[in-house]
């Protein structure tokens, strides 16, 4: 794999995502459900919700994406983003498909005037955890992060 491109996703790439995005899913454990992924990602899209970066190959072939949502820090008084989900086909790792999708997600946030993006993977998700780490993220030192089930 010698070309990889990305750009930020159009409505027009829903059922291609779709499909990324029901593996990625399943990587976390959920049951396949490809036309609910599809559903799901043409709301965001619908309602302006998220942003995605998806990467092809030199045959325009999708190989990965990168799912930003938008949100703000009360604090420093400024807009961040939440980068809650980065696949890459199994077939496309360790390639630079990620490691690129992470640049454009940073490049993106910088134009918008974002102070920072932040996520939080699996505890075993070690060789995700190696990548965010070599493309200079830092572990958070100061905050806990608790969540509240609602359902």
């Amino acid at each position: 794999m010698s070309l990889i491109t990305v750009r930020q996703a159009a409505l027009s790439d829903v059922a291609d995502l779709a499909l990324l995005f029901d593996e990625y899913r399943q990587f976390y454990g959920r049951d396949s459900d490809i036309a609910a992924a599809e559903s799901f990602l043409r709301a965001r899209f619908n309602h302006g919700e998220s942003t995605l970066f998806v990467a092809h190959d030199e045959c325009a072939d999708p190989l990965g994406f990168v799912q930003l949502y938008p949100s703000f820090s009360s604090v420093a008084m400024a807009r961040i983003f939440i980068l809650n989900d980065l696949y890459v086909r199994p077939d496309a790792r360790r390639k630079g498909v990620a490691t690129t999708l992470l640049a454009e997600a940073e490049t993106f946030g910088r134009s918008l005037g974002a102070v920072r993006l932040s996520l939080s993977t699996a505890m075993t998700n070690e060789e995700a955890q190696a990548l965010y780490e070599a493309a200079g993220w830092q572990r958070d030192q100061q905050f806990q992060v608790f969540h509240c089930p609602i359902q």
